[in-house]
């Protein structure tokens, strides 16, 4: 079924306007319009022309100073579950649409429709009517990142069929683990590979790259289906320029490999006798596990595909670019190779991290994640712009890598809209927190002449120091942070991945640490619970291990350890949940008013 309902339309108009307008757009419909008082219906030979007509005609074409809407005509019948999402910006990422969707029901399925236009199209489907009516009516002509959405619900000829067996409670599968990929699992749009890539070329070659009046850069973007940035005016006077290039995984190897040509044919065509290699940006989160215990990961995509890889060091890293240079050396179709397994070890490493971000983020009360800049939040993806400027919000945005995706923007907000409340009504409290890490990372937490430790202070906000060995031979160090949540959160963020990508632990070893932290002697027994109840509560939820040693003698402040041991967000969270209990003990034991304390303000006559 492919009839078209035409809406907003002007009672000027006639039958033959409308056909005009279908004529000019080249169009085709298969029966006469059907004008009625303020909308008309028309039906098209089939599901193309009728997507083409609401691509081409809603929004865009007035008629009599009245804009056209077009969409699918559904009966009142089948308006059950089923709708069509238009003009989705072209590089969201699925997950932000996931997030979105969600707020209005239970998805069931969301699939992406091949269309010829540069804006994504989907087809969802909701657990129950009212849902899917909720969606449409808050959706529908809703901007995101510039472009209106456009929403038509699509006939559904088994919906009286289906009642409302359907209905579910609001998000994502009313069942089983939080998931990573998209509604239905096998349906993910193809919009782009969730991390950009970036590569570097070198300067004398942009000009060739982009053609005459960008001749040649539309031309690799239209068949390569990809988004591409040339950062002509970053690092002004630089031998190499950043490319960034926008797609899904195999339209960024088609569209690197159609630069790499174009170069190599410039070199010819310039009398350019130096080898042009593959060079390739990765945040330096990643490189570690790319690299892999005793550079087994590196050498075995050497040896597979007979190239020679290189990854700048460690030392070329600043404060405000946390890129690693990958250079890949062999030729076009060994580098096409290689390239291709380094994309796909980043993207194990991004999806690792995010079904971990996934899992516990939100079960963090308070936290505000957003605000943090710890995760991933659009473009450049791969690492943050290479700019000389500190990117906005340095000190809470994406600045020092916590995040190993870079970027900017409110991307994840509508995931991590969940913990975006603050702490506290009031300023938060600071918290002191004993974190111990292996003594032979000591040097790569202070980095040379104290340089990392002090950026990584300045960064989270928080005091920062390594404690003194205890004894000669210890195999661990104490590092004391305190600062707030936030504060404490992005310090130990930091310290957990700095142990991950110095290969501390291996590339498929989770980093556990122990952290410390002291409370009043008489609150133990509330962390602990009656009978262990609520320590043991607390290990289920957390998937950290908290232990409150039973023998402990109060120091002089009355304090004692509570310990905690596991990975990162299992540690966050352990720790917070114990402050809430802290929390609650701290108001229980404030004095409640008199009731005589305040004198009874005399009534108003």
């Amino acid at each position: 079924m492919n009839k078209l309902y035409i809406g907003n339309v002007s009672a000027e108009a006639s039958e033959e306007d409308l056909e005009t307008i279908f004529e000019r757009l080249k169009i085709p419909h298969s029966g006469p319009f059907l004008v009625k008082t303020g909308y008309a219906f028309v039906d098209c030979p089939d599901e193309k022309a009728a997507n083409l007509a609401i691509e081409r005609i809603s929004g865009n074409e007035e008629l009599f100073g009245k804009v056209l809407e077009v969409a699918i005509s559904v009966p009142k019948s089948q308006r059950s579950c089923k709708m069509q999402i238009r003009n989705i910006p072209p590089h969201m990422q699925w997950e932000v649409l996931d997030g979105m969707l969600a707020q209005y029901g239970t998805v069931e399925s969301c699939e992406q429709v091949n269309t010829d236009t540069e804006t994504a199209v989907v087809n969802v489907r909701y657990a129950a009517k009212d849902q899917a009516r909720l969606a449409m009516e808050k959706l529908n002509g809703s901007m995101m990142e510039n472009f209106a959405l456009k929403v038509s619900y699509i006939p559904d000829e088994t919906a009286a069929a289906e009642g409302a067996s359907g209905r579910g409670r609001r998000g994502f599968n009313a069942r089983g683990t939080p998931r990573s990929g998209s509604p239905g699992q096998g349906a993910r749009p193809k919009m782009q590979s969730d991390i950009p890539l970036r590569m570097l070329v070198p300067t004398q070659f942009v000009g060739a790259i982009i053609g005459k009046e960008g001749a040649t850069i539309r031309n690799i973007t239209k068949q390569t289906h990809s988004k591409i940035d040339i950062h002509r005016k970053e690092n002004a006077g630089a031998a190499e320029k950043p490319i960034t290039i926008h797609s899904t995984p195999e339209g960024c190897l088609n569209a690197c490999m159609t630069i790499m040509e174009i170069m190599q044919k410039e070199a010819v065509d310039t009398k350019f006798t130096e080898a042009i290699p593959l060079k390739i940006l990765a945040h330096n989160n990643f490189v570690g596990r790319l690299i892999g215990k005793e550079g087994r990961n590196l050498k075995k995509i050497e040896q597979d595909t007979g190239t020679k890889i290189t990854i700048s060091a460690l030392l070329d890293l600043t404060v405000y670019n946390l890129e690693r240079t990958i250079t890949i050396n062999g030729t076009l179709k060994e580098s096409n190779k290689a390239l291709e397994e380094l994309m796909t070890k980043i993207m194990e490493s991004y999806e690792s991290d995010m079904a971990a971000m996934n899992l516990q983020s939100n079960l963090i009360p308070g936290l505000n994640l957003n605000a943090l800049g710890l995760f991933p939040s659009g473009a450049p993806g791969m690492g943050p712009s290479m700019s000389g400027m500190p990117p906005h919000g340095a000190h809470g945005g994406s600045a020092y890598g916590c995040s190993p995706y870079g970027g900017e923007g409110t991307f994840w907000s509508p995931m991590l809209s969940a913990s975006s409340q603050p702490f506290s009504q009031g300023q938060p409290e600071s918290e002191t927190v004993h974190l111990f890490i292996p003594a032979l990372a000591v040097g790569a937490i202070i980095g040379k002449q104290g340089q990392h430790i002090k950026q990584l202070s300045h960064f989270a906000g928080a005091s920062i120091k390594i404690a003194p060995a205890e004894e000669k031979d210890s195999i661990q160090r104490v590092v004391i942070i305190i600062g707030t949540p936030e504060a404490q959160f992005k310090a130990q963020c930091r310290i957990f991945g700095k142990l991950k990508e110095e290969n501390f632990f291996g590339p498929k070893e989770e980093v556990k640490l122990e952290a410390h932290i002291k409370v009043p002697s008489f609150a133990a027994g509330r962390v602990i619970g009656k009978g262990g109840k609520t320590v043991n509560e607390l290990q289920n939820l957390t998937c950290a291990e908290v232990v409150v040693p039973r023998d402990q003698t109060p120091d002089e402040n009355d304090q004692v350890i509570v310990k905690i041991i596991g990975h990162f967000f299992a540690c966050q969270l352990a720790q917070r949940k114990i402050q809430e209990i802290l929390a609650q003990v701290r108001r229980q034991q404030q004095p409640k008013p008199t009731s005589g304390g305040q004198p009874p303000q005399p009534r108003r006559k």
